[in-house]
């Protein structure tokens, strides 16, 4: 378990957890200097059980609450101390609030240099600390008078401390943890610090920095400050790390080590944000703020997205827009301070770690975060049912660190069923199919002529517009279950097929003989209104209509090649095998120069080749672009 200390400066913090565990947390010279904390300290206590109780120390000075948050964010127990001499202070107040925005509700209340007043003055003081929990998450937490100078208390705070239990963090999800020092230590190499929020970490594991993306290997790790093979969440953990570009340099407090799997900075938090009572004005929309977030202290913008002012005391729905990335999860605590670092404005929770840029406002919206405030075991009937109709899996298990099992125990408890990666209802499946099914129906109804819908058309038709990843695994599901056929570019249903006019019919069958005979080199629109007697504008759009059909391209302006032949004249250029050039081609087709530099740029165009100077290449990978090849 990981205990921090809180409260005001020079009210005892340091010199208690030395009283309690022998170490004395200052270790910067300027702190022995000035004797006060100023940035954070760590120590230890063996519990006698083969358990450490860690201790983090954190500065009380109001100029360097950025600190204290560093450390606050990482605990899970609170020891707030209070001098018995002095009572209640500034900071006393402030650390309080931070440890309530937090959701601390594990922590006793130490009242120090106890030895400096009466029973009287002591009473009173433990009177005044009551009434200043009463009303936070702390309220009932013990208090212990202790004298860090006699040693009066100690030990009763120290097995009260033990009873407190154990972390709460599990150890299910994906490894995490936050960087609060970073240094590099002789024969030994960097060496980071920080409290494993969730998750394993295990010498010799593959992490990743976060925001960086930085790719470091755990040499070995120090659990409770202790050697150990593995640190598990709720401990405080140093991590000597290698990598080719690892250095002391690149890693700063703030920053993640975590499993790859976790790697996505954000830099748009959706959360549910509570304004202290305490704050004379309202927050505004856009208000700036200062944003501590596990060790993290970065500059952002509060986006309120349930009005234009939050009052004092009041709680609403917030997107935080950060000017750097972070790493972030649902669950994140976060704490807002004035533009001036002057003071403790703000807690919040992070619901969304990847809040959308825009129609973050939207009803829509506002309904999915009202259902991922919801716990794990609640959350994806709720999405399910929403009008989006879907879930992203990978996104949902990444922003809750949810390994892929237990995704899928969680999707199969809502009764739904996963589809190339989203999670969808039966019914929401069904609904899906039978849309798709009505609306190409409805189109051949109307259209009977047309060879049926492009995809992006059909996706923007249907009753519910689906985004297109999605769109697509419902269309694939459509297709093999053989609801809808793929003809060509064009989406139809099984029964339909395109019917020419019997003038049109007849027109083509001796079109088709032509190109058929002449495959190289096919008479061009205007021949073939000639020849038959056709009206030109008839003519070509029966052959565009054809091409829109898939059965025919259009290679140069108003000069089509049948779609086999196409494929055919492809596997020609690629059975070069080399760099080719023009006349080399024609020969091959006997076609002429002339036709055969349109094919070639009509290749040009479509990648097919690549040309330099006056020679050319084909790409194999575009071989089967219009079909495979007749074989030999």
């Amino acid at each position: 378990m990981i205990v921090g200390t809180a409260g005001h400066i020079d009210h005892g913090k340091t010199s208690l957890v030395k009283a309690l565990t022998g170490v004395d947390a200052d270790r910067l010279k300027e702190e022995k200097a000035r004797g006060i904390t100023i940035d954070l300290g760590y120590a230890y206590s063996d519990l006698g059980d083969g358990r450490q109780l860690g201790f983090v120390d954190v500065p009380g000075h109001e100029r360097f609450v950025h600190n204290m948050l560093a450390g606050a964010t990482g605990i899970d127990a609170a020891l707030l101390v209070v001098s018995a001499a002095e009572g209640i202070k500034p900071q006393t107040v402030e650390h309080l609030q931070i440890l309530d925005l937090l959701g601390l509700d594990r922590g006793l209340v130490a009242l120090t240099k106890c030895d400096l007043v009466n029973d009287d003055e002591l009473l009173d003081r433990m009177a005044e600390v009551e009434t200043l929990l009463s009303t936070t998450s702390l309220r009932g937490a013990e208090i212990v008078p202790v004298s860090a100078v006699t040693g009066q208390g100690v030990q009763e705070l120290k097995e009260k401390l033990l009873v407190l239990g154990e972390s709460g963090k599990g150890a299910a999800g994906f490894a995490r943890l936050a960087v609060d020092r970073c240094f590099v230590l002789s024969g030994a190499g960097v060496v980071v610090t920080g409290t494993v929020h969730a998750g394993e970490i295990r010498v010799d594991d593959r992490l990743l920095l976060t925001p960086s993306g930085i790719e470091a290997r755990v040499r070995s790790l120090h659990a409770q400050n202790r050697p150990a093979e593995i640190g598990r969440a709720g401990e405080r953990c140093a991590l000597n790390l290698a990598g080719p570009r690892l250095s002391k340099d690149a890693i700063r407090r703030g920053d993640w080590v975590v499993s790859p799997e976790l790697h996505a900075p954000t830099d748009r938090i959706d959360v549910r944000l509570s304004l202290l009572a305490s704050e004379a004005q309202a927050l505004k929309h856009w208000s700036p703020v200062h944003v501590h977030l596990g060790s993290a202290h970065v500059m952002g913008r509060v986006a309120l997205l349930e009005g234009e002012r939050l009052q004092p005391g009041d709680s609403g729905l917030a997107q935080i827009v950060l000017d750097e990335k972070v790493g972030a999860l649902a669950g994140d605590r976060v704490i807002l301070r004035d533009p001036s670092a002057i003071r403790t404005m703000a807690g919040a929770t992070t619901i969304d770690p990847f809040g959308p840029p825009r129609n973050r406002r939207a009803e829509r919206r506002l309904l999915e975060l009202a259902a991922l405030v919801e716990p794990d075991a609640d959350v994806l009937p709720q999405l399910l049912r929403l009008d989006s109709g879907f879930v992203d899996l990978a996104r949902f298990g990444l922003s809750r660190n949810l390994r892929p099992a237990e995704v899928e125990k969680l999707l199969e408890a809502a009764s739904g069923a996963r589809l190339e990666g989203f999670g969808f209802l039966a019914e929401t499946l069904d609904a899906a199919k039978k849309d798709i099914v009505e609306t190409l129906k409805t189109f051949h109804e109307t259209k009977p002529d047309a060879p049926g819908l492009q995809a992006e058309r059909l996706r923007v038709t249907l009753k519910r517009r689906w985004p297109a990843p999605v769109f697509k695994a419902l269309l694939d599901q459509a297709i093999r279950a053989k609801a809808v056929t793929v003809d060509g570019a064009f989406l139809r249903l099984p029964g339909h097929s395109l019917k020419l006019g019997s003038r049109d019919e007849a027109l083509w069958q001796k079109i088709l003989a032509d190109m058929t005979r002449d495959r190289f080199k096919p008479p061009r629109v205007r021949d073939f209104a000639e020849t038959y007697d056709a009206p030109e504008a008839d003519t070509r759009r029966l052959l565009q209509r054809l091409a829109k059909l898939g059965r025919i391209v259009e290679v140069a302006p108003d000069h089509y090649f049948l779609r086999p032949v196409v494929a055919e004249m492809i596997g020609i250029a690629n059975d070069f095998g080399r760099e080719f050039t023009a006349a080399e081609f024609r020969d091959k087709l006997d076609n002429g120069r002339k036709v055969a530099i349109q094919i070639l740029e009509f290749f040009d165009r479509h990648g097919i080749t690549i040309r330099r100077g006056d020679l050319r290449r084909a790409v194999p990978q575009k071989i089967g672009q219009y079909g495979p090849p007749p074989t030999p």
